[in-house]
């Protein structure tokens, strides 16, 4: 009887060291962009806040568009997104709360080293103006995704009406690795943020097909923030989760965590919590 007394209290004192969220077995739902996925951030980060707070995240990677639909119908607890315009819409309409900048990197065009149609070093401006002019094959997402958003605003702000009609110009309604391969396979140019460029780079070996050829410019920044679904659009949201994942991200741990997160010696994305 008194080992099993004893055996009891054990477990009684056991069971008060669990954190809480693991008896509620809490669970974040997340959508989110193909980049943080695609390079691995996630996978790097998830177990980081696990250990921290006891609350796993599950997310679904897709295009900035359809994330943010995912957030307005209810079927996710946060965003983790890149296309600030239509966040900060998003959130004016109600759908989130909380928005909270976490990282960035930036968008680059690349293309072959040949680089037939002269675009190296150019401004994006005037190198999508000479895509458009010497018809060079341009390989978009045309996915409605983060990228695929800021892309078009790139060819209106060049004064050029967005080539969807071309021949020349593909969109291939996938995610930024896949688009990045059939620009390769089509020896063509395609833009992508840093951080899946330099996880391309490291799946070739650190020799891949297409290079960086336009970067530099102040409108290629690539913001990355992250949405709490607003609970009064969606009363089952998991807002408490949400807050805490937000807290967590933008707090000095995790941002380290991100500072140091890096592939060939290159860091992918660059922390700016505020």
């Amino acid at each position: 009887m008194k080992k099993l007394w004893t055996a009891f209290i054990c477990l009684l004192i056991a069971v008060c060291l669990i954190p809480a969220a693991a008896f509620a077995g809490d669970t974040l739902v997340m959508a989110t962009t193909t980049s943080t996925d695609n390079t691995g951030l996630l996978d790097y980060l998830m177990p980081n806040f696990k250990k921290a707070t006891g609350i796993e995240v599950k997310w679904t990677a897709t295009g900035t568009g359809k994330a943010l639909k995912l957030g307005e119908n209810c079927d996710v607890d946060i965003l983790m997104v890149h296309a600030p315009p239509a966040e900060k819409k998003f959130v004016n309409a109600g759908f989130g709360s909380d928005r909270r900048e976490i990282m960035y990197n930036d968008f680059v065009i690349i293309g072959p080293a040949a680089d037939k149609t002269g675009i190296k070093g150019k401004s994006i401006a005037d190198a999508l103006k000479a895509i458009k002019a010497g018809q060079a094959v341009f390989v978009s997402r045309g996915d409605n995704s983060g990228t695929n958003k800021k892309e078009i605003s790139l060819w209106k702000a060049a004064g050029l009406p967005v080539p969807e009609k071309e021949k020349w110009y593909v969109q291939t309604g996938q995610g930024m690795l896949t688009t990045i391969n059939i620009a390769a396979e089509r020896n063509g140019y395609t833009m992508t943020d840093r951080g899946t460029y330099i996880k391309y780079e490291a799946n070739m070996n650190g020799n891949p097909p297409l290079k960086i050829l336009v970067e530099g410019d102040k409108v290629l920044l690539n913001q990355y923030s992250v949405i709490a679904i607003d609970k009064g659009h969606c009363p089952k949201a998991k807002y408490d989760l949400a807050k805490k994942f937000t807290d967590w991200i933008t707090g000095a741990d995790a941002q380290q965590l991100i500072k140091d997160f890096k592939l060939l010696g290159k860091p992918l994305f660059t922390p700016n919590a505020k």
